[in-house]
């Protein structure tokens, strides 16, 4: 075989179920980004006359997000499967070194439902202040403070994927 295809076989090992890097969490966030970016494209898509010329462009994108959007819930079904039957890892504990006090925290937090619903109103909020900060006519105190409020939504983010597969470990851990 020789040493130009050991990477290929590295690669290829990190695919089986055993380790993958894929959690709920993660897929839920990347579905929530998809779900996002379906709506938006499709709101676009709306308010275009049928004759604009553009409409195709945006229908083609639209169902590649749409198609992306099934695969994601493909792999989130197999993740889930998976997970039940002890299959994969379903988290690692995360070391976290800021130290943000703005973030509000998810402690409390133990209903899956309202953990992913949580995740997917940071993407919203997130979605927005991205929006926000790429105006032009912005002066840069307020480009500076937006920033500042997009890091601190983008650390809860990241607690409520970890809190989506702390609850779903522990359910998986409960005694049947």
């Amino acid at each position: 075989m020789g040493k130009r295809f050991f990477p290929l076989i590295n690669i290829l090992k990190f695919t089986e179920p055993d380790n993958m890097a894929e959690t709920l969490g993660s897929l839920i966030d990347k579905l929530s980004i998809k779900n996002l970016r379906y709506w938006h494209i499709d709101e676009v898509i709306q308010a275009k006359d049928a004759s604009d010329p553009q409409m195709e462009e945006l229908k083609a994108k639209r169902d590649l997000v749409d198609s992306q959007r099934k695969d994601l819930l493909g792999e989130i079904d197999a993740f889930l499967e998976a997970a039940l039957a002890g299959e994969v890892k379903i988290r690692d504990e995360k070391v976290k070194l800021y130290k943000n006090l703005n973030v509000a925290s998810s402690d409390g937090l133990n209903n899956l439902g309202k953990a992913v619903s949580g995740l997917a109103m940071s993407n919203i909020k997130l979605w927005h202040l991205e929006d926000e900060v790429r105006r032009e006519d912005l002066p840069d105190s307020e480009i500076v403070k937006t920033k500042r409020t997009i890091d601190t939504t983008n650390q809860e983010r990241n607690n409520f994927m970890d809190k989506v597969d702390e609850i779903l470990e522990s359910t998986v851990k409960r005694p049947k």
